[in-house]
C-alpha cells in the first residue's frame, strides 16, 4: 500500500468481489488508505475512485458469471468454494423479499457483500436495476471506509474495530427501516385499513377513558419504556461494558468539532447551567401562578421535578460511586453516573414543555415541543463531550433516569387531577 497504494486498493477490492474465498480484508484495507489520505500521500477523491471503480467492476464480473452459468452449475459446483445451494436460495429469498434497493447496503454485511453479484446474475436481475443499485451501494461503501480512515488519522487501528462494530448495527438499522418502507409500499392499502381501524378503536377508547386517562396511560407506556432502558444501562455501568463506546463517542465529537466550535460549544453547555435551569423554573412558576388550572398541584409537581430531581441525581451518583469503588479490579468506573446536569436538564426543560402545552398545545406545537427538548439535550451532551466533563454513557444515563422522573410525576400529576375533579363532581 505504501509503494503501490492506488494499484493495491483497485486489485484487492475487485479480487475481493470475485474471488471471495480469498482472505483480503476489504474495510481494514480501505480505512488504511484513508489513513494515507490523511498523511497526505494519497488523494482522497482519487482513492474512493479508484476503489469505486474497482468494485464496481468486481461485482460486474461476479454478476456476468452468476449469468452466464446459471444456477444449476453453481448448484453442483458451488460448494467447493463455499457458495452452496442452500447459500444461494437464502441470498436470492432475500433480495426477493426486500428488493433491489438493498444491494446497496449489502456491502456492509460480511458473508453477502461476496456473493451478491453471483446471486443476482443466478437469479437473472435486470442487469439496469442491478447495476443502479449495485453502484451507488459501492461508492457509499468506499467512501464510507476511507472517509473513516481519513477521519481517524493515526487512531484508525486502534478504533476500526468498535467503529465498524457500531457502523454494522447503524446499517442492519437502516436495513430494518427500508424492509420496513417496503413491505408499507408493497401493502400499502392492507396497512391503511388496519391503521384506519386501529384509530377507530383508539379514539373509541379515548372517548370512553377521557383526554386525561388516555394521556396517563400514554405517559405510562413511555415510563415502562425508559425504565426498561434505565435498567438496562445499570447493567451495562455494573458489567463495565460501556468502554467502547465512550471511546468512540469522544473521538468522533473531537474529530468533527474542532476548536473553532469553541464558542457555539460554550453557547451550547449554557442551556443547562444552573442560571438558566433556575430562570427556567421561575418562568414555570410564573406560568403557573398566571395561566394554571391546579395553581397548588402544579407548583408542588415543579418542585418536587426541581429539588426532587437533584436529591435523585446526587443520591444516585453518591450510590454509584460506591458500587464503583467496591470492584476497582473492573477499572474506569465513572464518579459522574447518571450524568450531573443531564438529569435536571431533561426534568427541568421536560415539566416546562409539559406545562406549556398541556392546556393550549396543539398537535404539531406538542410535537415541536418534544423535538426541541430532545434538540436541547442533543447540544447539551454535545458540549459536555466536547469539553471532557462527563462521559457520553454517564450523560446519557442522565437523561434516561432524567425522563423516568419526569414521566412519574406527570402521571402522579395527572392522576391527582382526576381524583380533584371526581371529588368536585361528587359535592
Amino acid at each position: 500500500m505504501n509503494h503501490y497504494g492506488y494499484l493495491v486498493l483497485f486489485l484487492s477490492v475487485m479480487i475481493e468481489l470475485i474471488i471471495f474465498i480469498l482472505p483480503i480484508p476489504a474495510e481494514i484495507l480501505m480505512t488504511y488508505t484513508g489513513f494515507l489520505v490523511y498523511q497526505g500521500q494519497l488523494g482522497w477523491v482519487t482513492a474512493i475512485s479508484v476503489a469505486w471503480i474497482g468494485s464496481m467492476i468486481g461485482m460486474t464480473l461476479s454478476y456476468g458469471i452468476g449469468y452466464k452459468l446459471g444456477a444449476p452449475f453453481f448448484y453442483k459446483y458451488g460448494s467447493k468454494v463455499y457458495l452452496s445451494r442452500e447459500r444461494i436460495e437464502k441470498i436470492s429469498r432475500w433480495f426477493n423479499k426486500h428488493g433491489n434497493k438493498l444491494l446497496m447496503i449489502a456491502y456492509f454485511i460480511p458473508g453477502v457483500r461476496h456473493i451478491t453479484g453471483y446471486s443476482s446474475g443466478i437469479t437473472r436481475i435486470h442487469y439496469r436495476s442491478f447495476a443502479v443499485f449495485a453502484y451507488i451501494g459501492a461508492l457509499i461503501w468506499v467512501s464510507t471506509f476511507i472517509s473513516l480512515g481519513k477521519t481517524l488519522g493515526p487512531q484508525w487501528e486502534q478504533f476500526h474495530a468498535t467503529i465498524q462494530k457500531y457502523l454494522i448495527l447503524g446499517v442492519t438499522g437502516l436495513t430494518v427501516i427500508l424492509a420496513t418502507y417496503y413491505l408499507f409500499k408493497k401493502n400499502r392499502s392492507r396497512i391503511y385499513h388496519f391503521l384506519i381501524a386501529t384509530l377507530k378503536k383508539v379514539i373509541l377508547t379515548f372517548d370512553l377513558l377521557g383526554k386525561a386517562r388516555f394521556f396517563v396511560i400514554a405517559t405510562l407506556a413511555v415510563f415502562i419504556l425508559l425504565f426498561g432502558l434505565m435498567v438496562g444501562m445499570i447493567q451495562d455501568y455494573l458489567a463495565n461494558e460501556t468502554r467502547d463506546f465512550n471511546q468512540v463517542a469522544i473521538l468522533l465529537v473531537h474529530l468533527i468539532f474542532g476548536r473553532e466550535w469553541n464558542p457555539l460549544m460554550r453557547d451550547f453547555s449554557a442551556l443547562a447551567s444552573d442560571q438558566v435551569l433556575i430562570i427556567l423554573v421561575g418562568f414555570s412558576a410564573l406560568w403557573i401562578l398566571l395561566k394554571g388550572h391546579h395553581k397548588r398541584l402544579e407548583l408542588i409537581t415543579l418542585l418536587s421535578v426541581a429539588a426532587g430531581g437533584l436529591a435523585l441525581e446526587e443520591g444516585l451518583q453518591y450510590l454509584f460511586g460506591l458500587i464503583g469503588a467496591e470492584k476497582p479490579f473492573l477499572g474506569s468506573f465513572s464518579n459522574a453516573f447518571p450524568g450531573e446536569k443531564s438529569l435536571l436538564t431533561v426534568t427541568i426543560y421536560g415539566y416546562s414543555g409539559f406545562l406549556l402545552v398541556r392546556y393550549y398545545g396543539t398537535v404539531w406545537s406538542r410535537f415541536i415541543c418534544v423535538v426541541t427538548i430532545l434538540f436541547i439535550c442533543l447540544l447539551v451532551m454535545l458540549s459536555r463531550i466536547y469539553y471532557g466533563l462527563q462521559l457520553p454513557n454517564d450523560i446519557i444515563a442522565g437523561f434516561v433516569f432524567g425522563g423516568v422522573w419526569l414521566t412519574l410525576n406527570i402521571i402522579l400529576f395527572e392522576i391527582f387531577c382526576m381524583l380533584q375533579r371526581q371529588t368536585a363532581r361528587q359535592e
